[in-house]
């Protein structure tokens, strides 16, 4: 099976940015321990990053023809106001979850709505870099609950 996980905007500067509420730990640690937990899973685990809207959504879009078994999105600022990402999500119809290292229901009130969370299966946030591996086995037993309805 393979995972496709999309970070979004500042992602890419954790460990730098606000380490108050996202850590300090940087994203290429992050990204290490995403993929060896894929790994100890068997899953193939392909990270991709942008700060540009645009990009995440063809890379959604490439997501569709490569015939990704999941999306694990962290959107960042995108999460409040992309219908575009949304619009993407529905599109190519993979189970698609989206993830925060933070509480964005503890933190400013603009950040407490998602726009793209009902495009997806879930939603995990405050876990910080665990709630990658929480999205990569929710994605896991959903493919595996479909295949057995299939059965």
């Amino acid at each position: 099976m393979k995972i496709l996980v999309i970070n979004g905007p500042n992602i890419n500067m954790l460990g730098v940015r606000e380490k108050g509420i996202y850590g300090t730990k940087d994203f290429e640690y992050i990204c290490g321990y995403i993929k060896e937990e894929g790994k100890k899973r068997n899953i193939e685990i392909e990270l991709f990053q942008s700060n540009i809207e645009g990009e995440i959504i063809n890379r959604i879009h490439k997501a569709y023809y490569e015939k990704y078994g999941g999306i694990i999105m962290n959107p960042g600022a995108y999460t409040h106001y992309s219908y575009a990402i949304f619009d993407a999500v529905k599109a190519v119809n993979i189970p698609t979850i989206e993830v925060h290292l933070s509480n964005i229901h503890a933190r400013e009130e603009f950040r407490h709505k998602s726009v793209i969370a009902p495009a997806c299966i879930g939603q995990i946030c405050g876990f910080k870099e665990f709630g990658y591996v929480m999205a990569i086995e929710a994605i896991e037993q959903c493919i595996v609950d479909n295949e057995s309805v299939k059965e």
